[in-house]
């Protein structure tokens, strides 16, 4: 191993680790408030399923947003504007203000028309309603704790950040059970619990950027203008690309629908652990950019591959590992995490399938996330596209008509398969591409 790949291998751990252990903190907290509200049965676990979709909306805003707001301010610290740097963190704040609070209005204006194409039981309306007004203002508030985390990671910070996504957590965990069960107030209570710990999470955060000075106002029009321009020059592919997630979701969950609200529960389960098994892969997503931002703007796309390869390989071996371990406890966690039989039995089938898969869904993922920092947002959409609409949805819809709710797993995994290598191949095209272009 070349002294190269030893720093960058550091440099990536020391980016990471924060990272991890704020995600980490978030997955255990979405972990125990699923576990709380499958406590109250099968139907709102059905309910909490139907959200999901709506949830990856939202947050394929904010990420896309998170995405751009890496870009611009790590490029323009890379050119030492510091005054544009913090003027850009300004306007992504009142950008990511406006347009997440349109998106919470939109879903909760049209929720009914949302959830019956989502294709669910007339039963469950009552619970929705009362579940997704303080989930929609919870929403919005995660959204921009985000965008305050993203601005200290396009700054080289990630400490921070990463403790205080474990105290919202902790913080969550603590009142969840109180707003559940002592107050009495049903699933809603989760969504009550999450909008205290974020709400307390955005005074800290800003707080911290107020007094580091990371913001202020830009002077000039002219300097809005600009700002956006470049802003959204990022934003826009980003969000794209972000946005082809909750779509497939939204499909995704149409087609299980249809075998019953017990699979919608075990699906949503499935999918919340699948966020807490790919939690190293989104660590690495959330760290990589502002290193490979800068290598861009000095144009060392040697060491760029080299860190790309490393978190490759890294990822690969890890999510075989978490994979084996979910098959070897995917019974007694299926029980822990519902009281309902057919629900446990159903996510024991999923993850003794899908979990497989997730190595080649992290490739996928971290190739959409090196593209967005090189410069390359088109392409970040291009790789988003092809796995959800080119490999997973086709293959999760063959699989279900060939051999039903087994069938629908496996498409899945396949669907990841394919999608991981294919991504990989794309990179390595484009970045021989980006080598030519530059150094002939």
């Amino acid at each position: 191993m070349s002294i190269d790949t030893v720093l960058l291998s550091k440099q990536l751990f020391r980016m990471t680790w924060p990272m991890l252990i704020g995600l980490l903190a978030i997955m255990s907290c979405q972990l125990v408030d699923s576990a709380f509200i499958g406590q109250l049965g099968a139907k709102p676990l059905a309910a909490l399923g139907f959200t999901i979709p709506m949830y990856q909306l939202i947050i394929g805003i904010q990420v896309g947003l998170g995405i751009a707001t890496t870009t611009v301010i790590s490029i323009a610290l890379g050119t030492q504007d510091y005054r544009f740097a913090r003027e850009l963190g300004s306007l992504v704040i009142a950008s990511g203000f406006i347009l997440i609070l349109v998106l919470c209005l939109l879903i909760w204006g049209n929720q009914k028309t949302i959830i019956i194409a989502l294709g669910a039981n007339e039963a469950l309306f009552p619970l929705i309603q009362e579940y997704w007004l303080p989930w929609l203002l919870g929403s919005w508030l995660g959204a921009m704790l985000y965008f305050g985390y993203s601005i200290f990671r396009a700054h080289g910070e990630t400490f921070l950040p990463g403790m205080m996504m474990v105290l919202t957590s902790v913080l969550n965990i603590i009142l969840d059970p109180i707003f559940i069960f002592t107050l009495d107030m049903g699933m809603a209570g989760a969504a009550w619990a999450t909008i205290c710990a974020f709400g307390t999470g955005c005074i800290i955060i800003y707080s911290f950027i107020l007094r580091k000075h990371l913001i202020i106002l830009p002077q000039h029009t002219t300097i809005i203008i600009t700002g956006l321009k470049r802003l959204f020059s990022f934003m826009t592919p980003a969000m794209m690309s972000q946005f082809i997630p909750p779509l497939s979701a939204m499909v995704a969950t149409a087609i299980i629908a249809g075998y019953g609200d017990f699979v919608v529960a075990a699906w949503g389960l499935g999918s919340r652990l699948e966020f807490f098994s790919i939690i190293i892969v989104l660590s690495l997503t959330m760290a990589m950019p502002p290193i490979i931002g800068k290598l861009r703007g000095s144009h060392d796309f040697e060491k760029i591959h080299q860190i790309v390869k490393i978190a490759v390989c890294f990822v690969i071996v890890w999510q075989l590992i978490v994979a084996v371990i979910l098959m070897s406890v995917s019974m007694p966690l299926s029980n822990l995490l519902t009281s309902d039989s057919a629900v446990a039995n159903t996510l024991n089938e999923y993850l003794w399938i899908v979990p497989l898969s997730y190595g080649a869904l992290g490739v996928c993922m971290i190739m959409v996330s090196v593209c967005s920092a090189m410069g390359m947002p088109n392409l970040a959409l291009v790789i988003s596209a092809l796995r959800l609409l080119g490999c997973y949805l086709p293959l999760l819809w063959i699989g279900s008509e060939l051999a039903e709710l087994n069938g629908l797993f496996i498409g899945a995994m396949i669907g990841n398969f394919v999608a991981g290598y294919m991504s990989w191949q794309v990179y390595k095209i484009y970045y021989k591409k980006l080598i030519s272009k530059h150094f002939g």
